[in-house]
Formats: structure tokens, C-alpha cells, sequence
């Protein structure tokens, strides 16, 4: 069976419409990004997901409470869905970071800062619990762009190195497909490797 992942990243913040990346910053949504997350709501409430999953920083979840606000379904947060820390990037503008990012797919930034893989890997161990606890399910998530690469990656065959050389392009979600059996197989030949 599969785990079918519908996939949205967090909703517009003061540092999106200011051009800033927050990385590990923790701003809160803005009110266009409170209209956003109903908005995200509306599309996707209705899906019949049996969970809500978010990385741990307050614009993930600020988005999913109030896009789910009143449904049961349970929202839960996982800091392995957490944006790259961009080390001493934090903060900095949409176009520092662009012209950063391919030199940091297995290299950490500096200043305390991850690399893309090292996302890829954390998102990797998330998908393993997903395939375990979902098999045959939807699964909502909400998290961040570096996210969004890895599952190109896990799940779609997609180069990370193509992917963070080019900018990031939003829209209304992704659907992914999770094959339970083949993660599942292929997760215990990684832990046994």
C-alpha cells in the first residue's frame, strides 16, 4: 500500500513579505498569511487526512491550527520537518541566500548551520514513521522549501544539487506518493548498511 501526502509549505510571515529568509527564525504568520492558512483550510480540510504534520516552528503550526481549526483532525509537529538552519544566513534577503545555496547541499553553513542532505536525511527518518504509521492513508504536511526538495528528492528521484540551484517556486500544494512496503525495505537495508 501507499501513504498519499498532500504537501503545503507554511503561510506568508512579515520576513516572506520583506524579502528576509527566516531559516531558524520563528516569526509569527502575517494577516495575509492568517487569510492564507484559511484559505489553505478550505482546500484542503475535506481531504480526509488522518493527520496534520508540521515542523515546530510557529508559522507551521500557526498555519495548519488555524487551516484546521475545528476539524478533529490532529495536528502534530515533528522538528524533523524544520527549515535548513542557514547558520549566519538567518535572516538574510531571498537574494543572498539564492546566490549561497548551491555551495551548501552537503556542506553545513557556517555559523552552526545545516546542509541541504542533512535536511534530506532528517525528512528521510521522518518518511520512515509515516510508512509505518500510514500505510494506506493521507497525511497532510506543512513545512518549509527545504522540505519540499527533500520529498522531490525521496520520492520523485529529483537531483538535490538541481534543485537548490534554482529559486524556490510556491504554489497550492504538492501530492506525493509514499510506497509503504518499498520504504519500509528499503529503510532496513539502510539501517542494517
Amino acid at each position: 500500500m501507499a501513504v498519499d501526502i498532500i504537501y503545503e509549505t507554511h503561510c506568508v510571515t512579515a520576513d516572506n513579505a520583506a524579502g528576509v529568509i527566516s531559516g531558524w527564525g520563528d516569526p509569527e504568520l502575517s494577516e495575509e498569511g492568517r487569510r492564507g492558512a484559511a484559505e489553505l483550510g478550505a482546500r484542503r480540510r475535506d481531504a480526509g487526512a488522518a493527520a496534520v504534520y508540521t515542523s515546530d516552528f510557529r508559522r507551521a503550526v500557526q498555519t495548519a491550527r488555524i487551516a484546521f481549526a475545528d476539524t478533529g483532525t490532529p495536528v502534530r509537529t515533528d522538528r524533523r520537518l524544520r527549515e535548513c538552519n542557514y547558520g549566519d544566513l538567518n535572516g538574510c534577503t531571498v537574494a543572498q541566500l539564492d546566490a549561497a545555496r548551491p555551495g551548501h547541499v552537503d556542506v553545513p553553513f557556517p555559523g552552526g548551520g545545516q546542509s541541504f542532505r542533512q535536511v534530506l536525511e532528517a525528512t528521510a527518518e521522518f518518511l520512515d514513521e509515516l510508512a509505518e504509521q500510514h500505510d494506506g492513508g493521507l497525511v497532510v504536511v506543512i513545512a518549509h522549501s527545504a522540505n519540499k526538495w527533500a520529498l522531490d528528492c525521496l520520492l520523485d528521484g529529483a537531483v538535490l544539487e538541481e534543485l537548490v540551484a534554482r529559486p524556490f517556486v510556491w504554489r497550492d500544494g504538492w501530492r506525493y506518493r509514499l510506497d509503504a512496503a518499498q520504504w519500509r525495505a528499503a529503510a532496513a537495508a539502510r539501517n542494517r548498511g
